[in-house]
């Protein structure tokens, strides 16, 4: 197609149907790549900038400056210098744009963190408070119950989790059949814990909420309070309010237990590829993130524990 003297904002629309219609990427990747391009669209309008001929290395180095001059993370601008670096790649690639202006776009790095993780002890008493509250047979109750253990025994994302339906679900073999990035499927196992709060969400916890179901009765493994599927923001309330009031830093949703589940498996000996496999990483250096969690956690058991650390 030749986009060429079309308006940024048409541009823009194109790129992001593309990306969630015809290459297939996550929800929740587009949904980053609009937030970022809507503010550049605004940023573009207010300097009378409106089609994709203007857009210019210096017009994208401007976009960022003004980013960090409001403040924003490094993490957030190297994030956005990466969603318009694949709009314009787009764009050149399809005749959009005359060139490639964001090839030379350049970022801070975002700062480098561990992802947080919490000791087996800490998980084993979270749940243990889930399953004293699932024990009175409160839907909700039980629902979050079978929803953390499945998040922490899959090791499994968010969105992957709230797409579970119930037929994705085999309880003879202890596994689950999400759709990961990309749309890829994979089949993960998990535990007999897990199989036991599924079950018990099953029978006595998810029948209740989805009779509060307006119309259709939803396919969905996890149902929200009113019946229909569970949404990822509501997924991440559930978990965000369990940690909250637990020691240490970094993010508190639903990640927090995929990389807890990743770290304790490096920690009890897993293949690291296994653990790739697990994850539905394309690639063993996003996995290897990690071991480095294992051998900071090492590190510092090492420098408590002897005596002539």
């Amino acid at each position: 197609m030749d986009g060429r003297g079309g308006s940024l904002g048409g541009a823009v629309s194109a790129f992001l149907s593309d990306a969630l219609h015809v290459r297939g990427l996550s929800e929740q990747t587009v949904r980053a790549y609009r937030g970022d391009l809507e503010d550049l669209l605004r940023f573009t309008e207010a300097r009378g900038l409106d089609v994709v001929q203007g857009l210019s290395l210096e017009v994208l180095r401007d976009w960022l400056w003004a980013s960090n001059e409001r403040g924003l993370a490094r993490s957030s601008i190297a994030r956005r210098s990466s969603s318009v670096r694949a709009f314009t790649r787009w764009g050149s690639e399809n005749g959009v744009l005359p060139n490639d202006p964001g090839v030379r776009l350049r970022a801070p790095k975002g700062a480098s963190h561990l992802p947080r993780v919490v000791s087996a002890d800490q998980v084993r008493e979270l749940l243990d408070g889930l399953a004293g509250r699932a024990s009175g047979d409160d839907p909700v109750a039980l629902r979050d119950l079978a929803l953390v253990e499945l998040l922490y025994a899959a090791a499994i994302r968010v969105s992957e989790l709230v797409g579970i339906d119930v037929t994705a679900v085999d309880r003879g073999r202890l596994t689950v059949r999400v759709l990961g990035k990309g749309g890829k499927e994979r089949v993960v196992p998990f535990g007999v814990p897990a199989q036991d709060a599924i079950e018990a969400w099953l029978a006595r916890g998810r029948p209740a909420l989805a009779a509060r179901a307006a119309g259709t009765a939803s396919p969905a493994l996890f149902l929200g309070d009113r019946g229909g599927r569970l949404g990822v923001r509501s997924a991440y309330r559930v978990v965000a309010r369990l940690l909250q009031d637990l020691p240490g830093e970094g993010p508190s949703g639903p990640h927090t237990f995929r990389h807890t589940a990743a770290t304790h498996l490096l920690d009890g000996g897993a293949d690291l590829r296994a653990v790739q496999e697990l994850l539905g990483h394309a690639s063993l250096g996003t996995t290897q993130i990690y071991t480095h969690v294992s051998s900071a956690r090492l590190r510092e058991v090492y420098r408590t524990a002897h005596p002539r650390a």
